[in-house]
């Protein structure tokens, strides 16, 4: 079985000097902060706050890679095989713990409206109440697609990349043959987002947006219908694929949130 694997670098912590801070809910619970990032991370996390928004990103990506024009077949990587994501699955940043329910809050900086409404319904789940559209027969959606964990497979082509999750048979587009988004004037939320992309070597950039809104997870934050995202996918290995993510939602985060 292949796996989609958090870089290494995100796994780093220093073994010294980081202490868990415990909030107080009004019922008494102890909910725990995420842990400080790795130096690695922190620099990531830089990157996204050094552009005011996710396109603006994107576009830092696209001047970095120059030549963007569509790849030919035979330049194209092998992302041939089944996948699955490595590690921690039911947690957009897998630094937030290993175990579900969970007493540790996630790494997002969220805005205190969203921020309450989580605790809240990770109180509720500890009280085994628990509410998911996923149980009424709706797709997970982006970006709520990584935290999946069944079974994805890839087919890559110059202009569109196609990436399947077997659940719901949801299947996210990215196109790279130099299109632009969907017209302000005719988009409109979609489970999977409008993505598009390019090709910069052997790593594919993309930027998706009109996403509905949903959640992380179950036990993670919200996010809203202005959610966007950047990804960077980049086979390390025979057996890894690494994706970067920022996800920028103003509504939500007070600051890009990285993985």
């Amino acid at each position: 079985m292949r796996r989609i694997s958090v870089s290494d670098r995100l796994l780093r912590f220093a073994a010294i000097g980081i202490s868990a801070v415990v909030l107080q809910t009004a019922a008494h619970a102890q909910w725990v902060e995420a842990p400080a990032p790795s130096r690695e991370k922190q620099a990531m996390i830089d990157m996204g706050l050094e552009h005011e928004t996710a396109w603006d990103l994107y576009m830092y990506f696209k001047e970095q890679a120059g030549d963007v024009s569509m790849p030919e077949p035979n330049d194209l990587p092998d992302w041939s095989g089944v996948w699955t994501r490595d590690g921690i699955l039911f947690f957009w940043d897998q630094d937030q713990g290993d175990t579900y329910p969970t007493r540790n809050l996630p790494t997002a900086k969220l805005r205190p409206g969203p921020r309450q409404r989580l605790i809240e319904k990770l109180d509720d789940i500890e009280r085994g109440i628990e509410y998911d559209r996923l149980s009424a027969g709706k797709p997970a959606g982006m970006p709520r697609w990584f935290t999946e964990p069944f079974l994805k497979d890839f087919a890559v082509t110059p202009d569109t990349t196609y990436l399947i999750n077997e659940m719901m048979n949801e299947v996210r587009r990215v196109y790279t043959d130099g299109r632009d988004h969907i017209s302000a004037e005719d988009s409109y939320p979609l489970w999977q987002g409008d993505t598009i992309g390019f090709w910069d070597g052997q790593r594919l950039i993309a930027h998706t947006n009109s996403m509905k809104a949903g959640q992380y997870q179950r036990p993670q934050p919200e996010y809203s219908e202005q959610v966007e995202t950047v990804e960077v996918w980049e086979k390390v290995d025979d057996d890894t694929i690494v994706v970067d993510v920022w996800t920028y939602d103003p509504p939500v985060l007070l600051e890009p949130w990285y993985t």
